[in-house]
């Protein structure tokens, strides 16, 4: 159902598979909201690497086309329940990605990320790529006010994401040492800032120097080239042969024998992404012989959101923001992300 007389909303949306060609800003009809849903007006979004996936096959991912891009956004509320006791109409937001559906088992005991029937924004229904979008009351937080419309879009998936691999699967101590692969991107510098804002030990890995010596300015202590150097023998230099307590990645086969070799025994690796290839070595016999855990993860629930967003006002902490392009300039956007140069998160301005 749409409302009748309202003018039509500018919207980015896939309508294919392949490359920028199908991606186009087009207008695109408001939905009427129905009870218990919001309508924010979007101010900011943020890009992340399932944008380019779902540009260039979607593969695996029940969608229809043409569809809105987008996972996460920052905006005012528009309109809500008149009833809703936490929103209201102007009120500063951010949007929680994953719509989980309230009735499963996993949601029944609170783990709303294991969501057997979940829909991603962006991926199963409507993103946020969008002048405004409408999404269910539980979805909306709202907005530390110290950040910026795109510092407060880039919570929703990377930060969000991090939290959850750190805190709730890896249960990184202030006293530990985590070691983070990939630092640039967004989910691996949220995990540096994370890590740094509890006083955990970091040591990050890069195949540039320049991001490695802008990790360190941002508080890592140690930085390995990975592209010149062996980084599993640099992480027992520099831990005096014991290893990690923790390894945070999200590069995949590539990286994952440095991985394993890099833990102390019982040391925790958590993974939440496979850009190199999903199907290493297990490395079995370092598994059990040292007693390991591995954990996978991917998002975070509406419960870790609230923790993150109550941990961001009292730090003040700032998610890194590489570049932010005006929204007509989604394919430059795309470029960018695609090059894997940015040093932090690409960013959309849309209002």
């Amino acid at each position: 159902m749409h409302i009748d007389g309202e003018p039509d909303m500018k919207a980015i949306c896939i309508t294919g598979h392949g490359g920028n060609e199908v991606v186009e800003v087009r207008e695109h009809q408001l939905p009427e909201r129905a009870p218990g849903e919001v309508r924010v007006q979007v101010r900011a979004t943020t890009l992340n690497q399932v944008d380019l996936y779902m540009r260039n096959s979607g593969a695996g991912i029940t969608h229809r086309l043409p569809q809105i891009m987008g996972l996460d956004a920052a905006g005012t509320v528009e309109a809500c329940d008149a009833s809703d006791p936490w929103l209201t109409p102007g009120q500063e937001v951010i949007i929680h990605p994953g719509v989980a559906c309230q009735r499963c088992e996993y949601c029944q005991r609170g783990d709303s990320a294991l969501c057997k029937r979940i829909q991603f924004l962006g991926e199963h229904r409507d993103g946020t790529f969008a002048e405004s979008i409408q999404v269910p009351a539980t979805q909306v937080f709202p907005k530390p006010a110290h950040l910026g419309w795109a510092e407060a879009a880039a919570l929703g998936v990377t930060h969000l994401t991090a939290w959850r691999m750190l805190f709730s699967k890896a249960c990184l101590k202030p006293w530990e040492t985590v070691l983070v692969f990939g630092i640039g991107g967004g989910v691996s510098l949220a995990a540096l800032q994370l890590a740094k804002a509890i006083g955990a030990r970091t040591i990050v890995t890069s195949r540039e120097d320049a991001k490695l010596e802008r990790a360190q300015a941002l508080g890592a202590d140690h930085a390995i080239n990975s592209k010149t150097h062996d980084v599993a023998k640099e992480v027992m230099a520099c831990t005096n042969g014991r290893g990690v307590d923790v390894v945070f990645e999200n590069v995949g086969a590539a990286a994952w024998s440095s991985a394993m070799k890099s833990l102390a025994r019982g040391g925790r690796l958590v993974t939440c992404g496979a850009t190199t290839g999903d199907q290493p070595g297990a490395d079995l016999r370092r598994i059990f012989v040292r007693q390991l855990q591995i954990f996978g993860s991917s998002l975070g629930t509406a419960g870790e959101f609230h923790d993150l967003l109550g941990f961001v006002e009292r730090t003040g902490l700032r998610p890194i923001i590489d570049r932010e392009y005006p929204f007509d300039d989604i394919h430059a956007a795309l470029d960018h992300l695609e090059s894997g140069t940015q040093f932090g998160k690409v960013a959309l301005r849309v209002g």
